[in-house]
């Protein structure tokens, strides 16, 4: 896949992941849980769309980028997976921790961790928009090809 549709595509998540993440910052503005199976099906989507997009960037984009030898994509590539690596792992394990009966129990809780947690996305999505998106495309732009990602582990 040509690198500026596989940034358009990972930008389009970001506006993908920020609506979603609207949706849930809404849910929890109320002062009582929603049904169940409504916050069940924003936060279901939250992470699939969100696991799919990290795993892109971690499998392809991170990999690429570094692969083309050039010391300040590198140095970029790594300070994300440094300073943001952690995303997934954070959004796995608050996921698993709240469970239909733990935010209905916890509600106030279950709100303050997820404002965080959305409150941390946003800080990675913006970076990644205003940062690491225009050196790929501008690497892209300038005709650089990036070689192709090794099969992505499953």
């Amino acid at each position: 896949m040509p690198r500026i549709s596989e940034i358009a595509r990972l930008r389009a998540e970001h506006a993908a992941l920020v609506t979603l993440a609207s949706f849930l910052t809404k849910m929890i503005a109320a002062p009582h849980p929603p049904r169940a199976t409504e916050l069940a099906a924003v936060r279901g989507l939250l992470r699939d769309t969100l696991t799919c997009h990290l795993k892109c960037e971690d499998w392809a984009l991170y990999p690429r980028l570094k692969a083309k030898g050039d010391p300040d994509l590198i140095g970029l590539a790594n300070a994300f997976v440094g300073e943001m690596g952690h995303i997934a792992a954070d959004f796995a394990a608050y996921d698993a921790r709240w469970t239909a009966e733990a935010v209905e129990a916890r509600w106030s809780d279950f709100r303050a961790e997820t404002a965080d947690m959305l409150s941390a996305l946003a800080m990675r999505i913006e970076r990644e928009d205003k940062d690491l998106y225009p050196a790929a495309e501008r690497l892209a732009a300038a005709g650089q090809t990036l070689p192709r990602r090794a099969r992505s582990p499953t």
